[in-house]
């Protein structure tokens, strides 16, 4: 087996232009791999520290050097000699030299561009394909190897868009008895009817920070009303054969336990905030609700799941941060269906599958998303299927950082498809 050379780092930029870590592993049977941190723009309180120099001469104080840094004089030396291939050993002596519960330390940031990095490369030298290398570290009862469905972001509000609607994502979603090729064409297809009715109607069709567009609206029904139309004009059926999903991120737009969008008039309370949501699920066939409450109103969480589980996936990003423990509360209050899945928000390979299992365990529906900020490498592309995710939020099928991952996912799926038909096996060559 191949033992860890060297690991070296630098500075690069992510899709906002903002600093991010890139590292590189080198073993010595010559094998080498890179990967780099994304970074939210719209973050829990719960997801693992970042490491930023804070520096305003550079960078606004987004650098990263001394994340660079960390990973030379610190990390290096010590992972140095240690089998690739031992991703436990290598995951616990990250931890342990971080030392902090939150990362904060050596970043989050950091340790993760490290931890798949290792990962990748251990892959490479044992000539599998990531995928199925990082199956190895999981329970494969009753774990299909399937490609996720791709939930597309369209339309892009909250922080992610100039605020130019409440909600911070409007996604469409493919019925999973489709292959992900044509659930991806699907997808593109409502994207590219909404550009075509935005233009008719001389509005911007410029895109947000994930790739989907981000005119004004007035309300944010009228975002729902958009889809509809562009869903029809597909002539596919909302609500059979595609859907809408709404990844909400209500913690933006709480304050003193009241929540206020464009729609109403007044600020609402949880229970008038989860009418309204039953309202546009009835209406638009919602399949999927991410973050419908702020991460720490769990009496709004508590109500929602038993009102409208029925019609919809309740769904925590911002609330679980792929933390176990903020996933176990979530759990014991019973206030989520499905969980989302950011390696970054947790900072280590073997803590993500970790929560991936128990989530599983659960009964949950596994969501495998990138970030705002993010970069073309596409590693999570691989961790989607080696879990056998659900559903994966990777952005607009636009901007490279979005379609290097769905590119990703269409070369696994041939691989598999290779391999079904009794030909070669999935191969590290494709």
């Amino acid at each position: 087996m191949a033992k860890i050379r060297q690991i070296i780092a630098r500075e690069i930029l992510d899709s906002r232009g903002v600093p991010t870590i890139e590292t590189r592993v080198v073993l010595d049977d010559g094998n080498t791999a890179t990967a780099s941190a994304p970074s939210g723009t719209s973050k829990s309180s719960y997801e693992a520290f970042e490491m930023r120099d804070n520096d305003p001469a550079r960078y606004e104080g987004m650098g990263v050097q001394n994340a660079v840094q960390a990973v030379t004089e610190v990390i290096n030396p010590k992972l140095v000699g240690i089998e690739a291939t031992d991703q436990q050993l290598v995951d616990r002596t990250l931890i342990e030299l971080d030392g902090t519960k939150t990362k904060s330390k050596l970043g989050g940031n950091t340790i993760y561009s490290v931890s798949k990095a290792v990962a990748q490369v251990a892959a490479k030298s044992t000539y599998q394909p990531l995928f199925l290398y990082l199956r190895n570290y999981l329970s494969k009862e009753n774990l299909p190897l399937k490609i996720p469905t791709p939930a597309m972001s369209l339309i892009n509000g909250g922080l992610h868009a100039g605020n130019n609607v409440d909600f911070q994502e409007f996604l469409v979603i493919p019925a999973t008895y489709q292959s992900f090729s044509n659930a991806l064409e699907m997808g593109v297809a409502v994207y590219n009817n909404i550009r075509e009715h935005l233009v008719k109607n001389h509005q911007v069709t410029t895109v947000g920070d994930e790739g989907g567009f981000a005119p004004v609206f007035d309300k944010n029904e009228d975002v729902f009303e958009l889809i509809a139309q562009a869903v029809s004009g597909a002539t596919w059926r909302l609500g059979y054969d595609i859907f809408i999903g709404l990844d909400a991120s209500a913690k933006n737009f709480y304050k003193e336990k009241y929540y206020k969008i464009k729609d109403k008039a007044t600020s609402m309370q949880y229970d008038e905030l989860i009418s309204f949501y039953e309202d546009m699920i009835k209406k638009y066939h919602i399949l999927y609700l991410e973050d419908p409450m702020a991460e720490d109103d769990w009496e709004g969480w508590s109500a929602i799941l038993p009102r409208l589980s029925q019609h919809s996936l309740i769904v925590g990003d911002d609330l679980t941060a792929t933390n176990p423990f903020r996933l176990q509360m979530a759990l014991n209050k019973h206030a989520i269906n499905g969980v989302v899945i950011k390696p970054n928000q947790i900072g280590t390979v073997m803590e993500s599958l970790a929560v991936v299992e128990i989530a599983r365990h659960a009964g949950q529906k596994i969501i495998v998303s990138h970030r705002s900020g993010d970069t073309n490498d596409d590693f999570i592309a691989d961790f989607s299927v080696a879990v056998a995710a659900d559903y994966v939020k990777f952005g607009g099928p636009a901007r490279g950082e979005r379609v290097s991952k769905y590119n990703r996912l269409l070369q696994i799926e041939a691989q598999l498809l290779q391999a079904n038909t009794g030909n070669n096996p999935p191969s590290t060559q494709l």
